[in-house]
């Protein structure tokens, strides 16, 4: 399962996400999406793993505080195609 987080704070680290949701069941990655210009965060991330440990975390992490920021945690939604300009 592939799991949205958003709200994240700007110091959150790939680390940070995986050791949060590896407590319920085994992360198969996680990563904090970084703007290519700068480095810097932009505030969500990616999570995958199995989607029964993906259920529990949905329910259990979306809108709990985490490193100061309420989170927004749901199932990963494909991404719209937008035309390129």
């Amino acid at each position: 399962m592939n799991i949205y987080v958003g709200n994240l704070s700007w110091s959150t680290t790939d680390a940070d996400l995986k050791s949060l949701f590896s407590q319920y069941g085994e992360v198969t990655s996680a990563h904090v999406i970084e703007d290519r210009a700068t480095g810097r965060s932009r505030g969500f991330g990616f999570v995958e793993m199995d989607d029964e440990g993906g259920r529990q975390s949905i329910q259990a992490l979306n809108g709990t505080d985490f490193m100061g920021r309420n989170l927004k945690v749901n199932e990963s939604q494909p991404r719209e195609s937008r035309p390129r300009y």
